[in-house]
């Protein structure tokens, strides 16, 4: 069984930051990629940043410059720095791993139970 346990959410003033972290737990034998997606409220779920387990990178064009996901391969943990917040960032934050479980096995997505951000203008 695999969790993905989601921290550092909040509430936080316009242009203030906050660091998001996930860690995966359980049966892992690797992990490909894991990423950061959002929902806001009447909103479908978007990607906002990835990284592959050799530490290449995917963002949001809406996030690009003031968002850093960085990893820790040895922990299975995920950070989402988020720095310059902005009221459009309010949302649920959700953690997402591409987990193969065993060698024998296809890799498979899991989530995390989300956290909320939340930006006051």
């Amino acid at each position: 069984q695999v969790q993905l346990v989601e921290s550092g959410g909040g509430l936080v003033q316009a242009g203030g930051s906050l660091r998001l972290s996930c860690a995966a737990s359980g049966t892992i034998f690797s992990i490909n990629t894991m990423a950061w997606y959002r929902q806001a409220p009447g909103k479908q779920r978007e990607l906002v940043a990835l990284i592959s387990s050799g530490g290449s990178t995917v963002y949001a064009d809406s996030v690009k410059g003031r968002f850093t996901i960085s990893s820790d391969n040895a922990k299975n943990t995920v950070y989402l720095r988020m720095n310059s917040l902005k009221p459009e960032d309010t949302a649920v934050y959700y953690c997402n791993a591409d987990i193969r479980v065993s060698q024998w096995l296809t890799t498979k997505y899991y989530w995390g139970q989300g956290t909320q951000v939340t930006v006051a203008s």
